[in-house]
């Protein structure tokens, strides 16, 4: 069986720069990502690869040790290397974390603890990264209304497009995007507003009928979100959401309702 080679892993030449090593980390990332791959059994032994590939590259003092490998053992130099250092030594000191955690904020990924959790197991909790520096970020905050603190992407507008563009062109690579989201209204009584309950909700648009939970003490103009119930995603990203927007009728136009409805059903008796 052939050896592994943390070169020929990132795909980089032997005489690769850090940028050039990082932005091959950031695409192999991207692609084998376990949130773009649920149904492909070799993604998270891929993704393993990848990180410790770069964990050894990016890190200066390690990668002479590993070249200085090389140059001894040849294509055996993997294994040689491997029985040095345990995978948390190989991880120690890298920048992992906060790639990982740019990619999640930029395409709806789950975050580094929930990935490295379902890569290594409990062990992940013995790796030590280096801690994100203020610097270098590319994501920011926005309070817009209705919205506090929602993570944005420069993924999106006019410089998004261009950049997924380029990506695609450069890279071949389909970037995940998040289905779009459906609005609806719905209109409860009183009743169901203040105590909560099940609500039967339509929409004949979508030819869709759900059985929807109205959390107690509702008020009118707030919305009910249904996670994955939006349209799909592109690329292998995630469905949007549905939100429902509540409106409450009015007290006497409910106790005027419950009026017909009590009559209708004492005149649907009479008559049979």
């Amino acid at each position: 069986m052939r050896s592994k080679d943390y070169y020929e892993i990132l795909n980089v030449q032997k005489k690769a720069g850090q940028e050039e090593i990082r932005e091959a980390y950031r695409k192999l990332a991207l692609q084998f990502h376990p949130d773009r791959n649920r149904n492909d059994p070799t993604a998270t032994a891929r993704m393993k690869e990848i990180n410790e590939a770069y964990a050894v590259l990016s890190d200066p003092e390690k990668r002479k040790q590993y070249d200085g490998l090389c140059s001894t053992y040849g294509s055996s130099a993997y294994d040689h290397f491997r029985s040095t250092y345990s995978e948390q030594d190989i991880l120690r000191g890298s920048d992992i974390q906060e790639i990982l955690d740019q990619l999640s904020k930029a395409f709806g990924f789950r975050g580094f603890e929930d990935i490295f959790r379902e890569t290594y197991g409990p062990a992940y909790r013995s790796f030590e990264f280096q801690k994100p520096g203020a610097f270098g970020r590319i994501f920011v905050s926005s309070s817009g209304s209705g919205h506090p603190h929602r993570k944005r992407s420069v993924f999106q507008g006019l410089l998004g497009k261009a950049v997924k563009y380029g990506l695609k062109k450069k890279w071949g690579i389909e970037l995940p995007e998040k289905g779009r989201d459906f609005h609806d209204i719905i209109t409860i009584s009183p009743g169901l507003a203040q105590r909560g309950g099940k609500f039967r909700y339509v929409n004949r648009s979508e030819n869709r009928e759900l059985i929807v939970s109205v959390p107690p003490g509702i008020r009118p103009g707030q919305r009910i979100r249904l996670k994955g119930l939006g349209a799909e995603g592109i690329g292998g990203g995630e469905p949007g959401d549905l939100f429902l927007r509540v409106r409450v009728r009015p007290v006497l136009f409910q106790k005027f309702r419950d009026f017909l409805d009590q009559l209708l059903a004492y005149l649907s008796i009479k008559t049979h």
